[in-house]
């Protein structure tokens, strides 16, 4: 495996399946299997939710929220989504624990980034929800934080597109996929990957992301396999 560590990032949108909200159990059913098939081959696992499928704070400022307490929401979706994807692990035979970054026991223990790196290297899914506990920070910042503070050696951000393109393949039919694509050039070409935030930290700390379609049954070992999957972004 060319991974041993990873961080795997999903949107809440991801979650909600063909629906326009909440969550789809078929899609979380899913979502299960292809996670224990790589917890199955021995990958240290963490996983961060966004909450777009139920709340969204800038939509909420958009809609007169004060935008802390929109942002506050937003975490509390994170939650949410993160109990339901605990619950499809567990039931299908995975050891995984629950951790928000905000104390909210019993719903989930306070994140420690030693305690979760240790269940990590046990075998257990660590989901990690809440954000980062602070609002103005998205989840692919959460995501990024988490990744670097934990050790993985890639950040995974699953997605409905199979990589990174240099125009949206859903608007532009003769957009080029990037097979390998560096940060400096995603930023000179303003793809649009992740938030500004989340980039940097990435950047900084010579994280690579792999940008990746998570609706196509088994991408996500075959990326972890380093299989010509998705887009790698890093350091050249």
């Amino acid at each position: 495996m060319k991974y041993k560590r990873i961080l795997l990032k999903l949107s809440g949108e991801s979650l909600q399946g063909d629906d326009n909200y909440g969550i789809d159990p078929s899609r979380l059913y899913y979502y299960g299997n292809q996670i224990k098939e790589l917890v199955d081959s021995g990958i240290e696992t963490g996983i961060v939710v966004g909450g777009g499928n139920i709340f969204r704070g800038l939509k909420g400022t958009e809609a007169g929220f004060d935008r802390v307490k929109g942002d506050q929401m937003g975490m509390l979706a994170t939650v949410i989504n993160s109990l339901a994807l605990h619950n499809e692990l567990r039931s299908a035979g995975c050891k995984a624990r629950l951790f928000t970054s905000i104390r909210m026991e019993p719903v989930g223990e306070l994140y420690n980034r030693d305690v979760v790196a240790e269940a990590m290297k046990q075998g257990t899914v660590c989901l990690l929800s809440g954000g980062t506990g602070n609002p103005f920070f998205t989840t692919d910042t959460a995501a990024a934080l988490r990744a670097v503070e934990t050790g993985c050696n890639a950040l995974l951000k699953g997605t409905r597109v199979d990589g990174v393109y240099s125009d949206d393949p859903e608007k532009n039919k003769k957009a080029q996929r990037f097979k390998h694509i560096s940060f400096e050039e995603v930023i000179s070409r303003q793809l649009k990957v992740m938030d500004q935030t989340a980039f940097t930290m990435c950047r900084e700390n010579k994280m690579p992301i792999i940008v990746f379609d998570m609706n196509k049954p088994g991408n996500l070992l075959k990326v972890i396999k380093g299989l010509d999957v998705g887009t790698i972004i890093n350091d050249r």
